[in-house]
């Protein structure tokens, strides 16, 4: 099969740090390949892929700093538009950008949905597409726009093997983790609450957007005492193989409706369980009492972290095994492939 993967120009493919869909459309690339299959991925030019990648960018525009994102969106459904009737299949993970020009491609366009809808204009414009093909990465992410074609869920996958196992975290220096993005969404303020008041260290390893600074300065930096509350910044795969496999839980309390959540997997997967509270995806990513502790507000998750270690973490790592692993994921995706091949012929 001819796949077309149109990753956002974001972040590379992969990203160098942080970046859950550039990772996915990585992932995706990578396993459909292996199988065989020809794959073209639209995405920044300094993303390094094993696949021909072509890109109206030189550089991701995270790193240029852009004023204008959606010139360079445009440019890529250009260049999808051009080469369109060379592939089986046009994989979109760009969102709205691509969805005008589905009439005049080619070939048949799938839409992952890797964001939550938060905004009425954006739902606006998706209800306009209505019926065109997507594919949502959780079951609760479709609480947001309801009225879309939905031909599946496909849960993230991620490189299981590429995350060590370790059987007991770091006993000598015990720490939580968070891992990925400082935002109020992310929760942040709510993991150093936890930390501080059952007095763990917390070991804060993520990145700031521009959009996020404000929060940072004002809510979390005056918190931040190199102690017992430590920013690390962002880091690459290694090292957050490191911070998750070593710590005693990942607090992933977020405050707004996460479609997915890939550092839960991940931390999983080194067999570390998270500590979440109960919004959008997580309760289908976490196997409450089981992988980790759900619960409905912060103060009862603090009641929880006494009881990290009851958590079986070879159970983490299973669950992720069965659920969110590369092969998976790349056999639902190929499942749904061929079903867009067939309702367009």
């Amino acid at each position: 099969m001819k796949i077309l993967q149109v990753a956002p120009l974001w972040e590379d493919v992969p990203p160098k740090t942080y970046g859950g869909t550039e990772l996915i459309v990585h992932i995706l690339c990578n396993e459909l390949t292996k199988r065989g299959h020809d794959v073209t991925l639209i995405a920044s030019k300094s993303s390094e892929t094993p696949v021909k990648t072509i890109s109206p960018i030189e550089k991701n525009l995270r790193s240029m700093n852009s004023e204008m994102p959606a010139l360079y969106e445009s440019m890529s459904a250009a260049m999808a538009i051009e080469i369109s009737d060379k592939f089986d299949i046009i994989h979109n993970h760009c969102g709205l950008s691509m969805l005008p020009y589905h009439k005049i491609l080619k070939a048949p366009m799938l839409s992952t949905l890797h964001g939550a809808f938060i905004l009425k204009e954006e739902i606006e414009i998706y209800n306009k597409y209505k019926n065109l093909p997507f594919v949502s990465i959780s079951d609760s992410q479709r609480n947001g726009n309801k009225n879309l074609n939905y031909i599946s869920t496909v849960y993230n996958g991620i490189m299981v093997n590429n995350f060590e196992f370790q059987a007991k975290p770091d006993i000598n220096d015990p720490y939580l983790a968070y891992l990925g993005r400082i935002s109020p969404e992310k929760g942040t303020h709510h993991a150093i609450k936890l930390a501080k008041e059952t007095g763990w260290k917390l070991i804060i390893a993520a990145k700031i957007d521009k959009t996020d600074f404000e929060y940072f300065k004002n809510q979390i930096k005056p918190l931040i005492d190199d102690k017992r509350i430590i920013f690390i910044g962002e880091i690459g795969h290694q090292a957050k193989v490191k911070l998750l496999k070593n710590a005693h839980a990942l607090v992933h309390a977020v405050t707004w409706p996460e479609p997915f959540g890939l550092t839960m997997a991940e931390s999983m997967a080194c067999g570390t369980p998270a500590l979440a509270l109960n919004m959008g995806s997580i309760p289908e990513v976490i196997k409450d009492r089981v992988t980790g502790y759900i619960e409905e507000n912060i103060d009862d998750l603090i009641k929880r972290v006494k009881d990290i270690d009851k958590i079986d973490r070879f159970a983490c790592r299973k669950h992720v095994e069965d659920n969110f692993s590369e092969k998976r994921m790349v056999e639902n995706y190929l499942e749904n492939y061929t079903k867009l091949q067939s309702m367009y012929n």
